[in-house]
Formats: C-alpha cells, structure tokens, sequence
C-alpha cells in the first residue's frame, strides 16, 4: 500500500488500539474534519477487540469491569473526550454514602480515619483514635510536624520519603498499600518525582507534610472543620452508567469504516527515504508518512529494535507488573459483612493473596441487581507476582479464603469471572524522568515518529487519553507546520 505523491493528504498509521491509541486516531480524525490538518488515519490492533485492557462484560445484571473502572475527574482529559464524543449524560459519580477505604490488618477491617489523604491525615482526633498504627507509630508520624525540610536530591522512592517524613508504620501500614497499590508497584522502587511530585513540592514550601495536607483541605470550598471522606477524595471519580466499554464503543464508532484495522499484528518499522514502511506479521507492508506506537514500551521496543537500537533499549528498559482482576457476583445475604465502604486496601506484610478489594456495588450504582452485591477483588503486582502463575482453581480458593478471612464469607460466590492481565502496569521506578529525557533526545532523530501509552507520564485513563492526543497534535505539528497544528515534542518530559 503505497503514498500517492501528489497526494496532499497525510497517512498516519496508529500502532495500538488501546484507549491511548484510539484517543490518538480520533483526535487526529476531529483535526482532518475541521479541514486544519488533512490526513487518513489507520488504526492496527493485534487483538480481536480493541481498548486493551478497558473492557465491560454484563452478567446476569451484573456489570464487571475487567480493568479500569473509575476516570478521575480533577484530570481533565477523560471528561473532555466524553463531552466531544456526546457521552456526558452518561457520566455518573460514586455513590454519596460509605466513602470510606478500609484497611486489612490481621482478620479486621480498619477504616482510614476522617480527613485521611494519601499519605497523612488531615484531622487529627479522628487519627489519634484509629487503630491503624501504634502509638509508637502515631507519635513518629507526628514527627513530620517538626521535622526539617530534606536535603533536595534528583529522585527519591515512595519508601525513602515516607520514611524519612513519616516513619516505618505509616509506610507500611498506609502509604504502601494505599499509593503502591495505585502503580501495582514496590515502593522501594517507586520514583516519586514521576508519580506524586507534588509531595516533594509540599515539603519544599511547608516543610512538614501533614501541615500542608491540612492546609490544602481546609482551603477546599466546603470542607473546613466539616466532616470529610477517608482515604481519596471521591468526589472526584466517575465512570460511565453501563461500564467504560461505552467509550471504546463510541470512539470506534466516531471513526470512518475501515480505520480500526483488529487481528493485525505489526512486525517492525522502518524509515525509507521520505516515508515511514509498517511491517505486518502476515508479510504485506504499509506506507505512512507518520507513525504513532501507542502500545506497551516492551513491544515498542521489538518494533523499533531494526530503527534504532539505542531507542528500543531505553524502552526495553521499562519493568512491567502483571495483575489479575477477579469478580465475584453474591446474594448480600450471603456478605456478613455490612460493605460500608467502597473498599479495602491490604499491606503487603498481611502476606496475602488479595492486595485490594472494591465493593463494586457499593462504590457505583447499577453495579448489581437488588439484593445483591458484586465484588472485584485484585492480585499480583511487582510486590506479589506469584499468584499472577496460579492457574483459575488455585487462584480462586486463595481469593475466597481472604475473603472469609477479611469479609466473612462462607459460601461459594453464584459466579466469580477471573482476568489476567500480563505486563499490563509499567514500573515508574526512580530515574524515570531522567529515562524519559533520553527518549526525548532518542526521538529527535526521528520527528515523525510518537509514542503514546501508560508507560510514560501517568497510568490512569485520563493520562493515556491525554497521551494519545498530545502524540496526535505533535505529529501533525512535524507533517503540517504551516498550519501551526498542536505544539511539537513528545510529551515525555512536561510536567503533569
């Protein structure tokens, strides 16, 4: 499939059909529809459906997410696409009663006290009465309120902040299983410049870190001395009515006939003169004038291995952690438990199967029939991988075991729907950015090329929306440049 040379029109071939690489083939798809950047889009996916790892399955009148399931709103890029793609009346938020996260300490349950953020509690009699931490540990967090401010340094892991600031038991007992669990990540490993910057910022203008978290909520309209929600802000997550699957549907929907091209896995790329030849696996080539590879880093790595070896060893250098996602679908009677809250958290020291667990039912409405309750229980990730190697049988009787241990339950769910999830969280491991900038460097010899994906600059949804776009308005910047379309780069190295 050859480039007519008197041909004005730009192809671009989208590598990827997860929701980064959909997000970029659309907004490359708006710009040639407002006439400001003509170009034809091809969109390639290996697998027979495209979204990667969002998918929505309903059962029985349930609905399960098989991946993502919440878009957090204070990132602007999901609820933006949603709007342009005429879903916004689909947008529903968590539930306004049981915002609390519970955390697995022995056989109990402990809720996150009042006012507790992320890291550090906000209010102070709620915490002091929690039974999460010890004194001990209460009395070395309290700490962080006269502590100096750290000596500035390139990139610190979660684990060497959190214990410098807050001590042994909070990273533990909380920050672990609470920001770990987030990048399914170790956080000894975890670079905290490339995840939560704005900690190490909050430490650099107010020196102690629960003093600015308190400052910060008590600056939020509304809140004050008012009561607040324990753990993550909830109000600031969302989903769609019937499962995100509704936004995979509608961009492929958005996009002309013909250009989501599924069951076609890419072998290479390679740059011939003035254009841009996409090997496929069945042996036949396509021509482009750009490329963007909105796919893992691992396999961006195999695809540009014959390009530019230097380019495939950064990417190649980027971990990955598998996860399972395990539904369970139950009669609430069935749940000694009374599920109020969205959820729990379990620390890696409990040396469980489960590492989190959402109320599914509880946290989003129409979740579960009446009189029933759905549970999506998780496992894996760099801390735990063992389990991700168990097969379906094994898997399950661990998971049902925590949960009889943690929620009390004693029968057999009515069904339980298990997905794995291979190589599917990359690692922010500290260094991160500074791997990024040498991409950044990496990719200047090659203009036309983007990448895009969870791999560089945030994992949630939002981020790979975002990611997706930024690619799409970069790489008509180099293929346009009169008209001036986006701004040039990558966007690997701005700031989030």
């Amino acid at each position: 499939m050859g480039i007519d040379p008197g041909n004005n029109l730009k192809r671009i071939v989208v590598v990827g059909g997860g929701i980064a690489g959909l997000a970029a083939a659309y907004r490359l798809q708006e710009l040639h529809g407002s006439e400001r950047a003509p170009c034809e889009v091809l969109l390639l996916e290996a697998d027979l459906r495209p979204g990667g790892v969002i998918g929505t399955t309903c059962r029985d009148g349930f609905i399960l997410e098989s991946g993502p399931d919440t878009l957090f709103t204070d990132k602007p890029w999901a609820m933006d696409l949603l709007r342009r793609l005429d879903l916004s009346d689909r947008i529903i938020g968590t539930s306004e009663i049981h915002r609390r996260t519970f955390v697995a300490m022995g056989r109990t349950l402990h809720p996150l006290p009042e006012g507790f953020t992320l890291l550090a509690p906000t209010r102070f009699w709620p915490f002091l009465r929690s039974g999460l931490l010890t004194w001990r540990g209460k009395a070395r967090m309290a700490l962080d309120l006269v502590l100096p401010r750290g000596q500035p340094r390139s990139d610190e892991s979660l684990a060497s902040f959190v214990r410098r600031r807050l001590g042994t038991e909070a990273l533990e007992r909380l920050a672990q299983p609470m920001i770990g669990g987030i990048y399914s990540a170790d956080p000894e490993r975890l670079s905290l410049q490339a995840t939560f910057p704005q900690f190490l910022q909050m430490e650099a203008q107010h020196r102690s870190l629960i003093l600015a978290l308190r400052r910060k909520r008590l600056s939020i309209p509304g809140k004050g001395q008012a009561q607040a929600d324990s753990g993550p802000r909830y109000s600031l997550f969302a989903t769609l009515d019937n499962g995100l699957q509704a936004l995979v549907d509608a961009l492929v929907r958005r996009l002309p006939a013909g250009t989501v091209r599924l069951d076609c896995p890419v072998a290479g790329i390679a740059r011939e003169e003035k254009h841009w030849t996409i090997r496929l696996k069945d042996g036949t080539n396509i021509e482009a004038d750009g490329v963007i590879l909105a796919v893992p880093a691992f396999q961006a790595a195999v695809l540009t291995h014959a390009l530019d070896g230097d380019l495939a060893r950064e990417l190649e250098a980027i971990p990955y952690a598998s996860s399972v996602t395990i539904s369970l679908a139950y009669r609430k009677e069935a749940i000694p438990h009374p599920l109020d809250g969205f959820g729990f958290v379990v620390p890696a020291r409990e040396g469980r199967t489960i590492i989190a667990c959402s109320f599914s039912s509880v946290k989003f409405a129409n979740r579960a029939p009446s009189g029933h309750a759905l549970l999506r229980a998780f496992a894996g990730g760099a801390l735990q991988p063992e389990p991700f190697e168990w097969d379906d049988e094994r898997l399950l009787a661990a998971v049902r075991h925590d949960l009889k241990d943690l929620l009390g339950i004693e029968s057999a769910p009515l069904w339980s729907h298990l997905v794995r999830h291979p190589q599917s969280m990359p690692q922010y491991h500290v260094g991160h950015l500074a791997r990024l900038a040498t991409l950044e460097r990496q990719l200047r010899r090659w203009p036309t090329l983007k990448l895009a994906g969870n791999a560089y600059r945030g994992v949630g949804v939002p981020d790979a929306i975002r990611s997706g776009e930024a690619a799409a308005d970069a790489l008509l910047a180099e293929l346009t440049p009169v008209q001036g379309v986006g701004a040039a780069g990558t966007m690997l190295t701005e700031p989030p």
